[in-house]
């Protein structure tokens, strides 16, 4: 969702510079006025939330967010956003949760948003949009964001967004959610379990969309490639020395949603690879279909524990829902 004073603001504002192309895409996507209506009328939102017998929604801010600004101009963006969030949570207690939006441009801001947005403000985890001027959240300088995170049990949404190494992306329509998404978010995911950064942070929670943006599919080889190339020479750049096999981490320190992937045998693998308790069920609304998501929830073969999980219980123990 947006708001109409955020889009005000935020599209009067210069976009850092490798990020145009995003941004230009954006702005394209949210001017419009029918889905420019779709992101602010939270109204007409719990009217179609009531037709589908969906009890709740857990909101976070259209992708990807403050982060193609500066620190400068994102982090009172964010701050201001945050409050009108809060405070639409608190006018519809039990229809809407929030993911709170930090900038990571400044990671000591950012942490000190985390920590408002999970005390005062009463927000359910946050949500960040992958990469930041091509800068990765296993990188030394975003510690705080991650130390906050941790503290204050802040579960973080790893969103996708265009790939920072938009070269080869550039052609077809592969920048965004037919290819580019999947492969920025994973590729971040990677990089959390990889560089030993879940190590430093083991009560990090971070969540995937998408069934788990591919990773699942993968896991099995991850763990050969990995326990081979730290046994010969065959990494070619260095490998920091892990307590765990990657795949532990992936089933210790991330939950994956539902949201864009209403295929049964996709959610059969996720279901083998992590288990229910680590599923959540999510539209990705405005963007996918909210009716074709609940009727996938509702036929899918599941038990009847398996559906209670994915459908709300993973969701109420991850962000903290009464």
């Amino acid at each position: 969702m947006a708001t109409e004073a955020f889009l005000r603001v935020a599209h009067g504002l210069d976009v850092v510079p490798g990020d145009e192309t995003e941004m230009a895409l954006m702005r394209m996507v949210e001017n419009p006025p029918d889905f420019r209506a779709r992101l602010i009328d939270l109204d007409a939102r719990l009217r179609e939330m009531d037709v589908l017998a969906q009890d709740m929604a857990v909101l976070s801010l259209n992708p990807p967010g403050v982060q193609p600004y500066s620190a400068a101009d994102a982090v009172p963006l964010a701050r201001e956003f945050n409050n009108a969030l809060a405070a639409i949570v608190r006018q519809h207690p039990g229809r809407f949760g929030g993911l709170a939006t930090v900038a990571p441009q400044d990671p000591v801001a950012g942490a000190a948003e985390i920590e408002r947005a999970m005390g005062p403000l009463g927000l359910n985890g946050i949500m960040i949009n992958s990469h930041t001027g091509g800068r990765y959240l296993d990188e030394p300088e975003f510690a705080p964001l991650l130390e906050a995170a941790e503290a204050h049990r802040a579960p973080v949404y790893l969103h996708p967004r265009v790939p920072s190494m938009l070269g080869a992306y550039r052609d077809y329509g592969m920048p965004g959610a037919i290819w580019g998404y999947q492969a920025e978010a994973g590729l971040h995911a990677m990089r959390l379990i990889l560089s030993g950064t879940l190590d430093r942070h083991p009560g990090l929670t971070v969540v995937l969309g998408h069934l788990g943006e591919g990773i699942p599919y993968w896991l099995r080889r991850i763990d050969n490639r990995h326990a081979f190339a730290m046994r010969t020479i065959g990494a070619a750049t260095p490998m920091p020395r892990l307590s765990l096999m990657p795949s532990e981490y992936f089933r210790r320190n991330f939950v994956i949603t539902t949201s864009g992937i209403d295929d049964p045998d996709v959610l059969d693998l996720a279901l083998r690879t992590v288990g229910e308790d680590r599923i959540m069920f999510a539209i990705d609304s405005p963007y996918e279909d909210p009716a074709a998501a609940t009727a996938f929830l509702r036929d899918v073969p599941l038990t009847d524990d398996q559906r209670t999980a994915i459908g709300h219980r993973t969701a109420e123990r991850v962000f903290g829902i009464a």
